[in-house]
């Protein structure tokens, strides 16, 4: 945050406002990025086992599944209400929510892009900043629809809003930075019911609106009537969720309660080395944006703007270490900060722009280009659960819960997000015996039962080995099609095989 001193600089107090041009000609230029750089992946049903579940759990809840209850997981109900109002859309939502995630990502690239020209960064600097957002939202696991490019729009407008702070201050104008606070904090309560971590994010902008508040004047009641209004407005949203859960009674509101609040503590761990891998991994990827982000902080004078945004850095790396698991899209929160932080260096050294945006391009075909979409395994394995369910469940032990969207078949558990009941950093952390779960979904004899031959994380031994009982006695293998570096594998019951042709 800004020193008393600082705030007084003729260098540092006033920013640069954006230039007064045209807006819509970046705008549309990024779009067409953003699409030319996710279209490969534009109907492959996945990209990502999370996004997928997403969607089942938004289509679901447009025939009345209720989120927790009869389908179960940890995120704020606000994500899967975005995925069933696109499921209102046309189609059957692949395509749809590809096509909205694209418009989410080319709105946050602008607002990338503007928020740049907030820290002073020339229109060339602050667009190869924005194109570089779109193309590090690949890299990352953020090709689809993955929660963190959904809720950057809400957190970047959020923050756009806290970078004209200094220049509100400076005008004495404290009744604006009340407005814009009650805008920033309302705005970060809608990220939070799409992710819970950006918390921090929305506690920081508040905390940066409270600052300049009394810097512009602001009177001590003024303030303090601010901070609860902001406070109220960030958790209004989830307020809401909570109340509309309790409402539905106690047992409704206490699965609703554990499944967003308490279960997280349950998990396993990851081993150190896998969390030491995921870290070197994503940290070589984001390489360019730290030293960027080390030249922006050794610039002389910085302005307030830099401490803003490097206040807010902060904030959603404490985001990013909440919770431990160190996935790599679990970074992408920082690409807004680091992509805006960027823009001023890239603009007093056009060659490092060449040089970022390459590195991307390399990065870009070896990890998205080279790598089969595995869309044709999907579709093929949900054939085969179309044509052999008889009006009955399939069950996707392991795998992709698209599948049951794919196949339009019904799901025989709450817990159909694959890793919940097959792998091991979900046992116990439930609230459930998985185990007995599979078992009791086994009893009902499925038709098709689809699991993996190499599984994305390590089995839950018990789970694993009452499917593979179960396959030996009563399955045979239908289909086997590439799936990552293993195999999706379709079962289907005996007596199905005949019966379903």
């Amino acid at each position: 945050m800004a020193s008393p001193a600082s705030a007084h600089d003729p260098h540092t107090s006033v920013p640069s406002r954006p230039h007064r041009v045209a807006w819509w000609p970046w705008a549309l230029a990024l779009v067409v990025i953003a699409v030319a750089i996710r279209c490969r992946d534009f109907g492959n049903p996945v990209i990502h086992v999370d996004e997928q579940y997403y969607l089942l759990v938004g289509s679901r809840m447009l025939d009345g599944a209720v989120p927790y209850i009869d389908l179960w997981d940890r995120k704020p109900v606000g994500l899967f209400l975005i995925y069933a109002a696109i499921r209102l859309l046309p189609g059957d939502g692949i395509l749809a929510y590809q096509l909205v995630a694209t418009l989410f990502a080319a709105g946050t690239a602008a607002l990338v892009m503007y928020g740049a020209r907030r820290l002073g960064a020339a229109r060339v600097g602050a667009f190869a900043a924005a194109v570089a957002y779109l193309l590090w939202l690949s890299l990352l696991s953020g090709r689809g629809g993955q929660s963190p490019v959904f809720y950057n729009l809400f957190t970047a407008a959020a923050a756009v809003l806290t970078l004209r702070l200094p220049a509100l201050a400076a005008a004495r104008r404290p009744g604006a930075i009340v407005a814009s606070g009650a805008a920033a904090c309302l705005l970060a309560g809608l990220a939070i019911q799409t992710k819970y971590t950006p918390v921090v994010e929305g506690a920081f902008f508040g905390l940066a609106h409270s600052w300049y508040l009394r810097r512009a004047g602001g009177s001590v009641a003024m303030l303090i009537g601010a901070m609860l209004l902001w406070a109220v407005l960030g958790v209004a949203p989830t307020a809401i969720v909570v109340l509309a859960y309790w409402l539905r009674g106690p047992a409704v509101f206490a699965a609703f309660w554990f499944s967003n609040f308490a279960s997280i503590a349950l998990r396993h761990g990851y081993p150190a080395a896998k969390i030491a891998a995921r870290l070197a991994g994503t940290g070589a990827q984001l390489l360019p944006f730290i030293l960027c982000a080390v030249a922006a902080w050794r610039c002389r004078p910085r302005r307030p703007e830099t401490y803003i945004v490097f206040g807010w850095l902060g904030a959603a790396l404490v985001a990013f270490a909440m919770i431990g698991a160190f996935f790599d899209h679990y970074a992408l929160p920082l690409m807004v900060p680091l992509t805006m932080i960027a823009a001023p260096v890239l603009d007093r050294h056009r060659a490092a722009i060449v040089a970022l945006l390459g590195y991307g391009a390399l990065l870009f075909v070896a990890r998205v280009l080279l790598v089969p979409t595995d869309a044709a395994s999907a579709r093929a394995v949900a054939a085969v659960m179309r044509t052999y369910d008889g009006g009955q469940c399939p069950f996707v032990f392991a795998g992709d819960s698209v599948l049951y969207v794919l196949a339009d078949a019904c799901v025989p558990t709450p817990y159909a997000f694959p890793s919940t009941l097959a792998y091991d950093a979900e046992r116990g952390a439930t609230g459930i015996d998985e185990a007995a779960e599979v078992r009791r979904v086994l009893a009902g004899r499925p038709p098709v039962i689809v699991t993996m031959d190499e599984p994305f994380a390590p089995w839950n031994p018990d789970s694993e080995a009452a499917v593979a009982a179960a396959l030996r006695r009563d399955y045979r293998l239908s289909l086997s099609v590439p799936r990552e570096d293993g195999h999706l594998l379709a079962y289907v019951r005996r007596d199905r095989l005949s019966a379903g042709r």
